[in-house]
């Protein structure tokens, strides 16, 4: 996709320029590891089993590992080789939490993480068509980003993703036992998850709460994870907590907002997600209320 810089009504192209090395991706991604995906480095290059792994990072919000590899060709399998080191990982992790103990400043044992939210990360200045469509999966725990680089310094980062009514993994997993084996530990969680114990009525105001606030920007993403629903314009901005006759979202809200009767700090109680300020919605008369506690949120975080 072409990008411009408008001068004063007259649009000048950009112009995109390539990457030397795939060491260059490498290097840029882990020194803003999280700023880019919200992940803390763990060990740049590590071997295990003959296999080498450009990044190994964590995911401090889900308590999980994450690869990462960086590419420069359009020649390999992102289905064997993502698969490869999930396996790798599940098959040895007293050697992740090992090393994640000796490079970081955390003491982490094995049941403080959440095996079935890993995942793979591939980094790419392209994916060929036959890349892309191989991740065409609804609950595949592996992610394919592109990196694009411009003249004036500028560096973006895109996800692409499956169609909406993409197959589920397990319908191929029969087909190989390294996937059935790690789909056996590592879940993909979808909106459906969340939603399956819910009401019609729940449903049906998530469904009004969702319209709404992809409404706000055009870049907001729905993240589904174990535990809640995440949504996300450069970090998150709502956790969304489902009860069968209600909906439970966490928000990042100031002091003030705390005359509304429906919110409550939760700051010094065991939540889920990572903000907060409570807020229960049950009826749809009180969708305007809390539409407008959302936009606060996801304007305060947007703010810095």
């Amino acid at each position: 996709m072409a990008i411009f810089k408008n001068s004063t009504n007259k649009l000048n192209r950009i112009k995109q320029l390539s990457f030397k090395l795939e060491k260059e991706i490498q290097d840029l991604t882990e020194k803003n590891l999280n700023d880019i995906f919200g992940l803390q480095i763990v060990k740049s290059e590590f071997s295990l089993n003959g296999l080498r792994i450009d990044t190994l990072a964590y995911d401090n919000e889900n308590n999980s590992f994450v690869i990462i590899e960086y590419k420069r060709d359009k020649n390999f399998s992102v289905i064997d080789q993502g698969y490869a080191y999930l396996s790798l990982m599940l098959n040895n992790k007293a050697d992740f939490i090992l090393e994640y103990n000796e490079n970081c400043d955390r003491n982490l044992k094995r049941e403080n993480v959440d095996w079935s939210q890993s995942r793979v990360l591939f980094v790419s200045p392209a994916f060929s068509k036959y890349q892309q469509q191989a991740i065409n999966f609804k609950d595949l725990p592996i992610e394919l980003w592109e990196i694009s680089k411009y003249e004036n310094d500028l560096i973006q980062y895109t996800r692409l993703r499956s169609h909406e009514n993409s197959e589920s993994i397990n319908k191929i997993s029969k087909k190989s036992s390294v996937v059935q084996k790690v789909s056996s530990e590592v879940k993909v969680y979808t909106e459906e998850d969340h939603l399956n114990n819910s009401s019609d009525e729940t449903k049906s105001l998530y469904d009004e709460l969702k319209n709404q606030i992809l409404a706000i920007d055009d870049n907001i993403e729905i993240l589904p994870k174990k535990q809640y629903i995440a949504f996300k314009s450069n970090i998150n901005f709502a956790y969304f907590v489902f009860k069968k006759q209600k909906i439970k979202l966490y928000l990042n809200l100031s002091k003030n907002d705390l005359n509304n009767d429906i919110v409550r700090d939760v700051s010094k109680i065991g939540h889920w997600g990572a903000l907060d300020y409570e807020v229960t919605i049950s009826k749809i008369e009180e969708l305007p209320l809390v539409m407008s506690l959302i936009k606060n949120s996801y304007e305060k975080i947007n703010r810095g």
